[in-house]
């Protein structure tokens, strides 16, 4: 049982939270990819980033807002600093806001999909390339992405 729970179960919970976009979990999304572009309708995309406790590396979006178009994809990042003089690993969690809309948030590259090292006093520029599905309920017009990132200890 132990195992199930420990070793089995967590994998199985991230797939079925990338499948379903359940606890605020988006989905990935290749380059091959394409889609109906909605010209006529804008979203507006908030960029929030955490850092746990203890983590010391300071951490921001590079802008905190853009204006997009359903279908088209579009390029951000995110700035982290290192403020120690040791090597750092860390991991960054994505959560899309409202939960519906994390069904339709896919990303095509993310520096949430690697663990980060970051040498002493270093400051990284981490890409994020994303796009909001046409298929976003007509009503959610605002949409919140928010990092945590965590320390790992290898």
């Amino acid at each position: 049982m132990f195992v199930f729970a420990v070793v089995i179960m967590p994998p199985i919970y991230d797939v079925f939270c990338e499948i379903t976009g359940f606890n605020g979990t988006t989905g990935r999304v290749d380059s091959s990819q394409t889609y109906e572009v909605k010209e006529d309708r804008k979203i507006d995309v908030s960029f929030f980033a955490m850092t746990m406790g203890g983590f010391p590396v300071q951490f921001k979006p590079k802008v905190n807002e853009m204006e997009v178009v359903p279908g088209k994809f579009y390029t951000t990042s995110y700035i982290a600093k290192n403020n120690t003089d040791q090597i750092i690993i860390g991991q960054a969690v994505p959560s899309v806001a409202p939960t519906d809309a994390a069904l339709h948030f896919k990303k095509l590259e993310c520096f949430c999909f690697n663990r980060q090292v970051f040498k002493p006093y270093e400051e990284l520029e981490m890409t994020l390339r994303f796009v909001v599905e046409p298929e976003l309920d007509e009503r959610i017009q605002d949409i919140s992405l928010s990092y945590n990132f965590f320390k790992l200890d290898s």
